[in-house]
């Protein structure tokens, strides 16, 4: 089913908290890239997880952030906190940069937390499926499309598949006024097309990593949404803030946004659901009350995760 693809700062694992319901009820299994030092904030989420009777995958080898030299600590949180539990398993990150040899000692150092291959710029994937042999069928694998053409995944056709896709585009917030809506992703109605027994994406977050927002010049509100009359295509709003020459008055910006939201919820044809962040969207309007971006963000994801539980339910 669904695989939404979290880097571990703040608001993405609150995210994980407050929709750990709602994932585990619906199936979903968020994977998370750790990317800060504490991981006490990756504890507590995975913590709600499991309360929530749902499952989590959680890379032990990142790319970005704090841990993407040495692992370790993320190794021992799981082997502490999480011995003998089937709902956290462990992800191995497949980069153009990891010797076969290299992936497969994480494989076996991590099985007693049923490691899950992330499969972003391998070169020894042949190579990988002929080593896992005829316990292939028994393994699980998650491909990043832009790293993993159909040709690249046809070795494991045999194992358990996952495709993960970047639906969101990343540019500067001001140049999104040009385009108010687009197509996010149609994977949630095609992935059992492409013999996927799930699918993925980075939410409104996109694949590409930073430590920190620049200065916000101007702010936008992303929010997805299915549209029945174009084959149940997922599509995502831009609500722009019209003030985007100066780096000041975030508040005033969000204030801008969220008008030009509520307006569009006004008119009746917007095809948003109403979901939890759509209340809370409008109870800051009417408040008239600024969050901060991050909490913004967290908002756009909650609302991503629900909108497609209830489209799958």
């Amino acid at each position: 089913m669904y695989h939404p693809y979290f880097r571990g700062k703040q608001f993405e694992l609150i995210t994980i908290r407050e929709t750990a319901g709602v994932m585990a009820q619906a199936g979903f299994v968020p994977i998370i890239e750790p990317v800060k030092e504490t991981l006490k904030g990756l504890h507590r989420a995975l913590q709600t997880v499991c309360e929530a009777e749902g499952k989590a995958i959680v890379i032990v080898n990142p790319y970005v952030g704090d841990h993407q030299d040495n692992g370790t600590g993320i190794t021992g949180l799981l082997a502490q906190e999480f011995a003998d539990n089937a709902a956290i398993s462990a992800g191995i990150l497949l980069r153009d940069d990891m010797s076969l040899e290299d992936a497969y000692a994480l494989f076996e150092a991590h099985a007693a937390h049923d490691p899950v291959f992330i499969h972003a710029g391998f070169g020894e994937q042949k190579a990988l499926a002929d080593q896992l042999g005829a316990g292939l069928k028994d393994t699980r694998h998650v491909f990043i499309e832009k790293h993993a053409s159909t040709l690249y995944r046809k070795p494991f056709a045999a194992a358990r598949r996952v495709l993960v896709r970047d639906g969101f585009e990343k540019l500067k917030n001001s140049e999104y006024a040009k385009i108010p809506s687009e197509e996010f992703s149609e994977l949630h109605i095609t992935y059992g097309d492409l013999a996927m027994e799930g699918f993925g994406d980075f939410l409104m977050v996109g694949d590409s990593y930073s430590e920190g927002g620049g200065p916000a010049y101007a702010v936008a509100i992303h929010l997805t949404y299915i549209d029945p009359e174009r084959d149940d295509v997922m599509y995502i709003y831009h609500f722009v803030s019209t003030t985007n020459d100066t780096p000041t008055d975030p508040a005033g910006k969000f204030g801008q946004a969220l008008e030009k939201l509520i307006a569009k919820l006004g008119a009746g044809n917007s095809k948003l659901l109403e979901t939890s962040a759509i209340k809370e969207f409008r109870d800051l309007h009417a408040k008239g009350h600024f969050p901060g971006l991050g909490y913004v963000k967290k908002l756009s994801m909650n609302h991503h995760i629900e909108t497609l539980a209830d489209f799958l339910s």
